[in-house]
């Protein structure tokens, strides 16, 4: 079951390196999900496919992108149906999810890249959430055919980069839930301005993210939330590694070119297999970042999803869990 997990966690991320690279929608209005009296319907929300107006409060809400159904549960809302993107597989929900905060009701789990349009029409639903996707026309054209407000990627944004604030905004303004969604942002901006205030001694160092997948490594680059989990941190992004990034937020890195995650701080974690391959590996153990104990290899899966996830409840785990790693590793 383990490595059907983590063989599906690996076939989302390289997916998405694809279809992240072949475009997104053109820009567009920053003000995706702007101002409105909350719990007021009907709400607009700007798209990258145009407008989306939900008439009433949604009652059957299926959540299909990465994030979406955590954050409408965060918010007090089911979903009926849902996409298991880390994944954990049962209901999807993942661990640091409080109790209060999960399902009474288990929804009907609908895969993860691939829509199944029957079966998301078979559950009636009234709202579908599909903020951090694809982006792709056809997928949304699918999708809006069954007749119900589509909240597909905001305007202007790229395959699966949809931040965790845009996400909360968007999903909170289509579920009239925009004061809570307000307050979960100001909560994890403050978590991180008081991360960052008690480790001055981050400010300014360059930073590496990679992941280690079978037979290859791969680092994060053009932002995407494991960089602004750094970055905010105070960290910013290595020059050597952004110098290769191209349009991609994420490259393929050679076994012969590890020495790019060479860096004040290096972070990394497996897809696909045993963060102890990390260890054992000699060209990375080699770094000179790795081999003076500047680095940080996720071991927890549980630590590794939180940090993957992009959400505000996963980063606010991320935060507890992840910073002292760094704090320990660059204390040297």
């Amino acid at each position: 079951m383990r490595r059907t997990r983590a063989l599906r966690m690996m076939i989302v991320v390289v997916l998405g390196i694809v279809l992240a690279g072949c475009g997104a929608p053109g820009p567009g209005s920053d003000q995706s999900a702007g101002p409105s009296a909350d719990g007021q319907f009907p709400v607009t929300i700007t798209t990258a496919f145009g407008e989306v107006t939900v008439p009433e409060r949604p009652q059957r809400v299926v959540a299909l992108g990465w994030g979406d159904a955590e954050t409408a549960l965060s918010l007090g809302v089911q979903p009926v149906g849902a996409a298991d993107w880390l994944p954990v597989g049962g209901d999807g929900v993942p661990p640091w999810v409080p109790a209060d905060k999960r399902y009474t009701t288990p929804p009907t789990m609908l895969g993860t890249m691939e829509v199944d349009v029957e079966a998301v029409a078979a559950l009636e639903p009234d709202l579908i959430l599909d903020t951090r996707a694809s982006g792709d026309p056809q997928r949304y054209d699918l999708l809006s055919r069954l007749g119900v407000p589509v909240v597909s990627i905001p305007p202007g944004g790229e395959s699966y980069l949809t931040t965790w604030d845009r996400q909360l905004d968007m999903v909170g303004k289509a579920l009239g839930k925009s004061a809570e969604a307000a307050q979960q942002k100001a909560a994890l901006e403050a978590k991180f301005q008081q991360a960052a205030a008690a480790h001055p001694q981050f400010a300014g160092k360059t930073a590496a993210v990679g992941a280690k997948m079978v037979g290859s490594y791969g680092a994060y680059v053009n932002g995407g939330s494991r960089l602004e989990f750094v970055e905010r941190l105070g960290f910013r992004q290595s020059p050597a590694l952004q110098a290769q990034a191209g349009d991609n937020f994420f490259i393929s890195v050679s076994p012969e070119r590890v020495d790019l995650f060479n860096a004040d701080l290096t972070v990394l974690f497996p897809i696909g297999l045993s963060a102890t391959e990390i260890d054992r590996d000699p060209p990375v153990q080699a770094v000179p970042s790795v081999r003076e104990g500047r680095a940080v290899v996720l071991h927890d899966e549980q630590v590794a999803q939180a940090f993957s996830a992009g959400t505000a409840g996963g980063m606010s785990y991320a935060l507890d869990e992840v910073v002292p790693l760094i704090e320990r590793a660059q204390a040297g």
